[in-house]
């Protein structure tokens, strides 16, 4: 009832020709464990490799092949189950889901129906108003993946591929908690960064390694809920929030015309920005559940269940109130830092013993606006946390300036090297000598005799006086001795 019972924010109300309309959005999100081998056998789940080329007899359905449980991958479930906060059920029940495509070689799919290895729990999303949602969820079940059917290597012929097939995935659903189109690209995002916080899935959305079934109805505001539509292998967070706005607008057009909403499955084509029918409820499969009887039940000790927790990573959510009370970091440097856990474990390293507010603007500002820039990732910087700590330490010392500090991460990017012996080679160290800064103030004073009453009128524009100090020093004077003694000399408080 509370799924039916939370309303929208007035903003994400859709206005129709009668009104205002809610949007109701619950997700059944695929992610592939990570694991070196299948589910059911011992074949590489590893993606890529020529077509069959990771296929054992069990995955192509060979009579008389039995399946056998990959305990890591009950582990990997059980995790993230831990991971999201849900309640771990130590007894479970594989079943096969009847139903036939080329590229299901049983015939049949072996999964979880009405005992699942994960029950109830919960997701928080991060909004961009600062506002959190929690979405709920319903379950968490095991199953092997289906293969892959190709239709475009010849002209007549379809060709199958079974590299996927009984690759172990875990099917997370949500409750229908979820009233916009950023709350659902928000949950998914939320559940991807925690499954690779866990190292339980790579998320890698492009490989197919994290996809999603969107169920879309819409409602008048506070009323029950409408007839729903079912958006299958959404593989995108971009494209799932286009689908979810064009089917609710769909609906409602519809529904404002006096019709009514077809239960149905329906595909995306990001090309042309809609979706369209696959198949209606009358023709959908009656699946046929029933226990597999070459696979007994699930049985996990608390023992275990325990273990498992204990060995957990410190996650997002967690990591994110510890950088900002330890630190002292905003809210959103927090959450920049958090969102890769490579990127934290970067920071926490480069931090150690460090100012939390200078090492964070310059991993943020300096080290991932290069990595953007150059299409690098956090594991393939070339400028390791030892090397920016000792930047971040030559520039709260005093020796250098933020502007050498920017010149010597540069000199590091391309060339390498220790920073400090960069500092000390190449002659970058900062003035702090009053006398030597002193002279370059009073010659550019004695330059500019027309600037000093401009200056003295409106003192923000002190900071062009202390910029050609710093210019004719090459940048290594100590800009707060320059501006000060610009400030003494010129008479401005």
């Amino acid at each position: 009832m509370i799924s039916e019972q939370r309303m929208a924010a007035s903003k994400d109300w859709i206005k129709g020709a009668t009104g205002d309309w809610e949007i109701i959005i619950g997700l059944e999100v695929h992610a592939q464990v990570t694991s070196k081998s299948k589910l059911f056998s011992g074949s590489s789940a590893e993606f890529g490799g020529e077509p069959n080329d990771h296929v054992s007899l069990v995955d192509a359905a060979m009579p008389g092949m039995l399946p056998v449980i990959n305990e890591y991958c009950v582990e990997q479930a059980v995790r993230t189950g831990l991971g999201l906060k849900a309640k771990i059920n130590n007894y479970s029940i594989f079943d096969r889901k009847n139903y036939f495509y080329p590229d299901l070689p049983q015939g049949y799919q072996i999964s979880q129906y009405k005992q699942p290895i994960v029950g109830e729990g919960v997701v928080t999303i991060d909004l961009d108003d600062g506002k959190t949602v929690e979405v709920g969820i319903e379950r968490l079940h095991l199953e092997q993946d289906a293969g892959k059917s190709i239709h475009d290597q010849h002209p007549s012929m379809s060709f199958v591929d079974l590299n996927r097939s009984g690759c172990a995935l875990m099917e997370i659903v949500s409750k229908p908690d979820m009233r916009s189109s950023d709350e659902a690209r928000a949950y998914v995002t939320k559940l991807r960064q925690i499954m690779r916080y866990l190292g339980t899935c790579d998320g890698n959305m492009e490989q197919g390694s994290l996809r999603a079934d969107v169920n879309v109805s819409v409602r008048k505001p506070g009323a029950k809920f409408g007839t729903r539509c079912e958006i299958k292998n959404v593989n995108s967070v971009r494209f799932m929030g286009q689908a979810i706005e064009f089917e609710a607008r769909r609906q409602i057009g519809i529904l404002e015309d006096g019709g009514k909403i077809d239960q149905e499955t329906r595909l995306y084509d990001p090309r042309k920005g809609e979706t369209r029918s696959m198949r209606s409820k009358e023709e959908a499969h009656d699946y046929r559940y029933f226990p597999d009887p070459d696979l007994l039940p699930l049985e996990l000790t608390d023992d275990w269940v325990a273990t498992i927790k204990n060995s957990l990573p410190e996650l997002p959510d967690e990591k994110r109130a510890r950088f900002v009370s330890a630190y002292g970091l905003s809210a959103y440097d927090a959450n920049v830092l958090v969102a890769e856990r490579a990127s934290s474990d970067f920071f926490e390293a480069t931090a150690k013993g460090r100012d939390g507010k200078i090492t964070a603007n310059w991993v943020i500002n300096e080290l991932f606006g290069r990595l953007n820039k150059e299409g690098k990732t956090i594991e393939t910087t070339p400028v390791s946390s030892l090397q920016l700590g000792e930047i971040v330490d030559l520039i709260t010392s005093g020796t250098i300036s933020g502007k050498i500090a920017k010149d010597v991460f540069e000199i590091i990017w391309t060339e390498g090297g220790s920073p400090s012996q960069i500092v000390e080679t190449r002659g970058l160290k900062q003035v702090t000598d009053t006398g030597a800064i002193e002279r370059a103030v009073n010659e550019i004073i004695a330059k500019n005799p027309d600037k000093i009453a401009a200056v003295v009128a409106k003192p923000s524009m002190l900071g062009w006086f202390v910029g050609q100090v710093m210019k004719s020093t090459g940048g290594k004077a100590n800009p707060q001795a320059v501006n000060d003694l610009l400030r003494q000399k010129l008479g401005i408080n």
